[in-house]
């Protein structure tokens, strides 16, 4: 009878402590989630200026050719107040995009390595990365469609408020969602070399550079990782993303019907290389400051900072 009652208790701690690591996971998570909002909506906020001149670029490249003088050009004819506009979807879109990426990502990286367990840490990186970012592109690609129109057409509508509508009653459901595939396209492969790269990274610099383990490094010490690692993450994800990227711009502001025709008008080497100075500028210091601004929101609640698996999947001994 005792023995049974011990059982019961053990039984019941058991089923206690599961219950407090799950509601510790959705915390977890939530803090991820919000985190990931937060970081990404900030950063994409404070690049509005190189953004609207990027879009210009993309969408009118005779007219906008250089950093300098496409600046130039947009404060004679549009005034100042015209490069910060889209602002609001770029900080609302982003901000829902950074949520849905970040925190699906965390999930799916502890996820997959109990499907997968065969599986080595990059197949991990890369499946969990685009899994998260598919369902992230589906939430952005509304305040994008918003976006690009309103920083690309100058009479098109002044933000979200006005542009919400006119893109619906124009376009319908469909408008929304015309860039989705290009913009899988320009995003998949960024996340799933970002991610991969900044964890690869993040491993590189504590092992040959700092020489110790992240547990024994200051708070500062991981942050200052963090950055270093973001920042070599987002300059290899812009050159593979931004052909897509040229495509995204040219559909959204009718300057091609399909995929195909906008690679043909656009031109091959263009793709490649048409706005890529200005999205280097934008790109390499937004992920840095929202690698940064991410773990610094996982440090403030107490929780480590970005990097390996959790400990029990690094207890599973996962392929390197």
């Amino acid at each position: 009878m005792e023995q049974r009652v011990r059982e019961e208790q053990m039984g019941g701690e058991e089923q206690g402590r599961a219950r407090a690591c799950e509601k510790c996971a959705a915390g977890y998570y939530a803090i991820c989630t919000i985190g990931g909002m937060l970081s990404a909506g900030t950063t994409h906020l404070v690049t509005t200026p190189l953004d609207v001149l990027k879009v210009n670029m993309q969408v009118n490249p005779l007219k906008y050719y250089g950093m300098s003088s496409g600046f130039s050009t947009l404060w004679k004819e549009q005034g100042s107040s015209s490069l910060w506009k889209g602002w609001s979807a770029k900080f609302c879109g982003y901000g829902v995009q950074g949520g849905c990426k970040f925190g699906l990502y965390e999930y799916f990286k502890s996820l997959y390595p109990d499907i997968l367990v065969d599986y080595n840490r990059t197949f991990i990186f890369f499946l969990s990365s685009a899994s998260a970012q598919v369902f992230a592109d589906i939430a952005l690609c509304p305040f994008e469609s918003v976006k690009v129109r309103v920083q690309a057409q100058p009479h098109f509508a002044k933000g979200l408020s006005d542009g919400f509508p006119k893109v619906y009653k124009t376009e319908g459901l469909a408008g929304f969602y015309r860039g989705l595939f290009p913009l899988w396209c320009r995003n998949l492969p960024f996340s799933m070399i970002m991610f991969s790269t900044f964890e690869h990274s993040v491993d590189f610099i504590y092992q040959k550079l700092v020489q110790k383990r992240k547990e024994d490094c200051s708070r500062v010490q991981q942050l200052g990782v963090t950055c270093l690692a973001g920042y070599t993450a987002g300059a290899v994800g812009t050159l593979i993303s931004n052909p897509a990227d040229n495509i995204v711009a040219s559909l959204y502001n009718k300057k091609a019907e399909n995929v195909l025709q906008a690679v043909k008008k656009i031109g091959f080497l263009n793709l490649f290389t048409r706005s890529l100075p200005v999205r280097i500028t934008i790109v390499g210091p937004v992920v840095t400051l929202q690698w940064f601004l991410y773990d610094s929101i996982k440090v403030l609640n107490g929780l480590p900072t970005s990097g390996g698996f959790c400990r029990r999947v690094e207890e599973a001994n996962l392929s390197a």
